[in-house]
């Protein structure tokens, strides 16, 4: 009997050392998903500028598009200046971003310089909602009439429109000269005595010229400048439409025009209106500006034509 319960123990002891142990059960890893910078918050993002859109949008080297915070609309009559001022700055330089809201990034370079108050502080750009630093900045640029806040934009973004209101510009037709001859009564009874010829009409007065010009540097900078161009309707009738006319003398060329299309053959400029730039009034007057290359000096022109006509200057 004991021969038996010992057989018995024996056989549970063998079954309870072959049972095989339960597998541990298996542990799915869900792989991390990195963040956008469009749509999630990140800290101190090393990367590279690949492209400016505009002067507060640009593209990352991921091939994504952001707007930079802090900074309004660039305005009409600066767009071209800040998109050179944000090319030079940014493009291809190492920078740090970190988000905003979804869209926007605060931009830093490599120095901690924040872009948005280097921006703004050189006139560049108006801030957006200004307070504080910007507030400061701002001041600063409007007060020292950089960039933007000197001419031709003096501070306001508005684009130029000149029209006379409520009439409709009306052209004055050339009057014909008068031409005044002096008639010599013939003598009956005795032979007229010799007629001297009659003197010379003197030489009319110099009619000035219905325009001026006057042209302005307003920033340069190693292989280019900016410049700008007022035309003043100094005649008495509208200027409906006009095309202006003039020649560099240091191998200078306009390579970007605003409130104006431009052609270029050789030193010889040609600028022409657009439509919202199109009428002079009596009395009014319109501005122009360029981005131009420089290859040495940079003297201003010595003349310009307004639809042929010579214009005076200063």
């Amino acid at each position: 009997m004991v021969r038996k319960f010992l057989s018995f123990l024996m056989v549970l002891l063998v079954c309870a050392c072959t049972a095989e142990s339960p597998a541990p059960p298996l542990v799915t890893r869900v792989p991390l998903r990195p963040p956008t910078l469009i749509t999630e918050a990140q800290e101190n993002v090393p990367m590279l500028v690949r492209e400016v859109v505009d002067g507060r949008t640009v593209e990352l080297e991921s091939g994504q598009r952001a707007r930079i915070s802090f900074l309004a609309e660039p305005a009409v009559c600066w767009a071209a200046a800040a998109i050179a001022f944000a090319t030079k700055t940014l493009v291809d330089k190492p920078v740090r971003v970190t988000s905003i809201i979804p869209g926007e990034v605060n931009l830093w370079l490599e120095d901690g310089t924040s872009y948005a108050s280097l921006a703004v502080r050189e006139g560049v750009l108006r801030a957006q909602d200004a307070a504080g630093a910007l507030a400061d900045a701002e001041a600063t640029a409007a007060r020292e009439k950089r960039g933007l806040w000197g001419p031709p934009c003096n501070g306001v973004a508005a684009t130029p429109t000149i029209a006379t209101a409520g009439t409709s510009p009306k052209r004055v037709q050339p009057t014909k000269p008068v031409v005044v001859t002096t008639d010599v009564p013939p003598v009956a009874t005795t032979p007229p005595a010799p007629v001297p010829a009659p003197a010379p009409a003197p030489a009319p007065a110099p009619v000035p010229p219905p325009c001026t010009v006057a042209y302005r540097i307003s920033g340069q900078w190693p292989g280019g400048f900016q410049g700008g161009v007022t035309i003043r309707n100094t005649g008495s009738a509208a200027i409906n439409g006009w095309t202006l006319r003039w020649s560099f003398s240091d191998g200078q060329a306009v390579t970007q025009m605003w409130n104006a299309t431009s052609s270029q053959r050789g030193a010889a400029v040609t600028a022409t209106n657009v439509h919202y730039t199109a009428t002079i009034a009596p009395g009014g007057e319109v501005s122009i500006g360029f981005l131009g290359s420089l290859r040495g000096g940079n003297a201003a022109p010595a003349s310009f034509t307004l639809n042929g006509t010579a214009c005076a200057t200063g």
